[in-house]
């Protein structure tokens, strides 16, 4: 298949978009009788007694075992073929494949920068987890990254897009700023973390300290940026259970949105609808902090541009995510080669890495049983957590990929934007998504993240220090939820961390 690039742009009519399933699915329509069944099983449940039927496998048949070590989030769907599962493997060596500059004796893996962020996608994705912010002046930055972008104008007569939000990228240092660089070019900066304590005081008398950051860069080397260019950071996300959150069907998702919150409960969840840069329409954004991406694909190609200046024939261009303005970055020779389709990684070598992306499987439940952790899932649903991370969803009918194919799931999002208060706005910009606006993320695995990751980091980009610190940053949308679990007796609370640490 031939990829197509684009230059970012606005989309007359995105304002009317309407619903459209991934376009990389071969999907089989739904039956009447299977809609009213998925229905019944994707129903809130009011029993707390006792965990739910399929409850322990939140990927249906794809959920693999749970490991005691570090590799528990990188096994391959348990419903994979034997023959899958060399695909899986070729797809985890690219995944982990270290580039090099250009030029190289090694043409296969050439073509690094010039300016980048990482030279691997495991070097952000370590063990298949969950980036943090450096812990100290000593520890790398390289799982956490800063977003660079300002609002783009838009034109005053175009009423057809009136609602539709856009950014472009700072005219000199591009959509991130690399901290590295190949020899012979300077890399573009560095970042710096300062922060400042926040206490909240808990229905218990204990006070916890949150600590607000602020960021900023230093040591820029291609002049100043855009004086409206915001420094948004962000730190990689988990990997597991992405090909699940493909397949979810479009109209599901929708189904939950309340742009107008029309029901009054205060949560007013919308989708992002984006401009794809492989069909240059707009499509359902399901990927990346603010759902920005569509497909795994155009999401992994767009990681391979920014953070490691690697070029596919989604984006062609050998010099990453150099602008106009770094004239030698652009000049620097590439790994661009006739035998990958005349860009640094193939059509090929880019769908194994969508196939390995796609089929991270996501551990089993533990403890689903657990008396504290049944209440803690009660207080989770009373608390109205489940307005945003929604439970369960049943996958679409695929026809050519039956691991993602109609299974039961529980990712506990609802895959929408929701207002998360002036706490977390960052000021970025992403499709329709608002500074303040963030994709419910999945819950899934989560309670594995120290176990995996070596540390307990959470939100965009790893303010939190554990999960009690997480829920208390939540505001807008959140807020009502996080008084409710502010206000909590002792054991509730506690009960409620035990059940999210089940997940």
């Amino acid at each position: 298949m031939k990829w197509i690039a684009f230059s970012l742009c606005i989309c007359a009519g995105i304002a009317n978009a309407q619903p459209r399933e991934p376009f990389n699915l071969n999907i089989v329509p739904r039956t009447d009788e299977e809609i009213e069944r998925v229905a019944t099983i994707t129903a809130p449940t009011h029993d707390f007694k006792q965990s739910e039927q399929f409850e322990t496998r939140p990927a249906g048949a794809a959920s693999v075992r749970v490991r005691s070590d570090s590799n528990a989030f990188s096994d391959f769907s348990a419903n994979i073929s034997f023959a899958d599962e060399l695909n899986f493997k070729l797809g985890n060596a690219l995944f982990r494949k270290l580039w090099v500059s250009s030029p190289s004796s090694t043409v296969a893996s050439d073509g690094l920068g010039p300016l980048y962020n990482a030279r691997s996608c495991q070097r952000c994705h370590l063990k298949d987890g969950r980036g943090h912010p450096p812990f100290d002046e000593n520890d790398s930055h390289v799982s956490m990254l800063m977003n660079l972008s300002h609002p783009a104008p838009v034109r005053p007569d175009s009423d057809a897009i009136k609602d539709y939000i856009t950014s472009l990228p700072d005219p000199i240092y591009g959509s991130q700023l690399q901290d590295f660089a190949t020899p012979g070019h300077p890399a573009e900066g560095q970042f710096v973390i300062t922060t400042s304590d926040i206490e909240v005081t808990l229905s218990d008398g204990v006070i916890v300290t949150l600590q607000y950051p602020t960021y900023a860069v230093e040591n820029l080397a291609y002049g100043e940026m855009h004086p409206d260019t915001v420094i948004a950071p962000r730190i990689a996300p988990q990997m597991i259970g992405l090909g699940m959150l493909e397949a979810i069907p479009a109209a599901d998702i929708l189904a939950h949105a309340d742009p107008d919150d029309a029901n009054g409960d205060g949560i007013s969840g919308r989708p992002n609808w984006v401009l794809s840069a492989i069909t240059r329409k707009v499509e359902l954004g399901r990927f990346g902090l603010k759902a920005s991406s569509p497909t795994i694909f155009e999401q992994s190609a767009t990681a391979f541009k920014n953070d490691i200046g690697i070029s596919s024939t989604v984006f062609p261009d050998g010099w990453g995510d150099c602008s106009e303005n770094q004239t030698a970055c652009r000049a620097a020779p590439d790994g661009s080669t006739e035998e990958h389709g005349n860009v640094e990684i193939s059509d090929d070598a880019m769908e194994l890495v969508n196939f390995y992306a796609r089929n991270l499987g996501v551990p089993l439940r533990r403890d689903l049983d657990d008396p504290i952790v049944l209440r803690g899932k009660q207080v989770f649903y009373e608390s109205g957590c489940v307005a945003c991370h929604r439970p369960k969803f049943v996958t679409n009918r695929l026809m050519d990929q039956d691991a993602q194919s109609f299974q039961l799931i529980w990712p506990y999002t609802d895959m929408l934007l929701h207002d998360m208060g002036k706490g977390l706005a960052d000021g970025s910009i992403s499709g329709e998504a608002q500074g303040n606006e963030w994709r419910t993320p999945p819950l899934w695995g989560i309670g594995l993240t120290q176990q995996v990751s070596d540390h307990t980091r959470f939100l965009h980009d790893g303010r939190a220090r554990n999960l009690l610190e997480a829920i208390l940053w939540h505001g807008g949308e959140g807020e009502h939820a996080k008084q409710r679990v502010v206000d909590l007796p002792t054991g509730d609370r506690e009960a409620l961390i035990k059940f999210i640490e089940s997940l």
